[in-house]
């Protein structure tokens, strides 16, 4: 399999520090030929549009700030997140949203930031990057009234069930499918869900470092995941879905360079 898209990858984290160049190296020769590095902070951000820059065309970049990180966002952090968006290299808004589950920022904080960076990406015309952990409810009630002033969305590293996922299709939003689906422990319910995601809204994401597939026949020794692994990904999408694997896997490209605005492969 050629020409996959990763669309969500910590490529920033410092457990790459030491082998970044390798890292992508091995996901082209995976078939991975484009990634788009995550941004969860300002500083994150900011380093992100920095990688991409140095390797136009292959890496991308989102722009945002994530719940864990919703207390830090003042007007100074949303001037910068504004002047990021700007650049050729950022493809979304965020990672934003709720995380009720950590609540490593105050709630009120948290839906503070999440409308701010949604205001800002109906601003400019760009999608959004979403992150929702145990607060489905309050997410919904934020993300409708913005979605129609909204150049789409993804529900980034989707985890929940059948309803959760008719509500984000209600919304039009893409759905990004992680290796959690390998995780006999707790995907039960994605395994289920995947199943009801519109051929033309999925995408599919490593969320590399983390998230390292459960089921790999050969695990690494460090347990970090990296983008090569996205075709094990794709694979057990495919086998809980009715489409051939390549006509899933054309399916995920072309809907990553529907959403993200990319070029569309030769």
């Amino acid at each position: 399999m050629n020409g996959l898209i990763d669309i969500g990858l910590n490529l920033t984290h410092d457990s790459f520090d030491a082998d970044r160049d390798a890292v992508l190296s091995r996901a082209q020769h995976a078939g991975v030929e484009r990634c788009i590095v995550t941004g969860t902070s300002v500083a994150s951000s900011t380093a992100a549009c920095e990688l991409a820059s140095m390797t136009p065309n292959r890496l991308f970049a989102t722009a945002g700030v994530h719940p864990h990180h919703a207390d830090e966002l003042d007007a100074a952090g949303l001037d910068t997140l504004r002047e990021l968006v700007t650049r050729a290299e950022v493809v979304a808004v965020g990672e934003c949203g709720l995380d009720f589950f950590r609540d490593f920022s105050p709630r009120p904080a948290q839906e503070t930031a999440f409308e701010g960076q949604l205001e800002l990406a109906a601003q400019v015309g760009l999608p959004v990057f979403l992150h929702q952990r145990d607060a489905h409810e309050r997410f919904v009630a934020l993300l409708a009234p913005w979605r129609a002033k909204l150049a789409g969305g993804v529900a980034h590293c989707f985890t929940g069930g059948k309803e959760e996922l008719a509500d984000y299709v209600d919304l039009d939003l893409y759905i990004g499918v992680t290796g959690w689906l390998c995780d006999e422990r707790r995907g039960h319910a994605l395994r289920e869900a995947v199943p009801m995601i519109p051929l033309d809204r999925i995408l599919i994401e490593t969320d590399a470092p983390y998230l390292l597939p459960r089921d790999l026949p050969q695990k690494p020794r460090t347990r970090r995941n990296e983008p090569c692994y996205l075709p094990h990904i794709l694979t057990r999408i495919a086998a809980v879905r009715p489409e051939p694997l390549e006509q899933l896997a054309e399916a995920t490209r072309v809907n990553s360079e529907r959403l993200f605005r990319l070029t569309p492969r030769a």
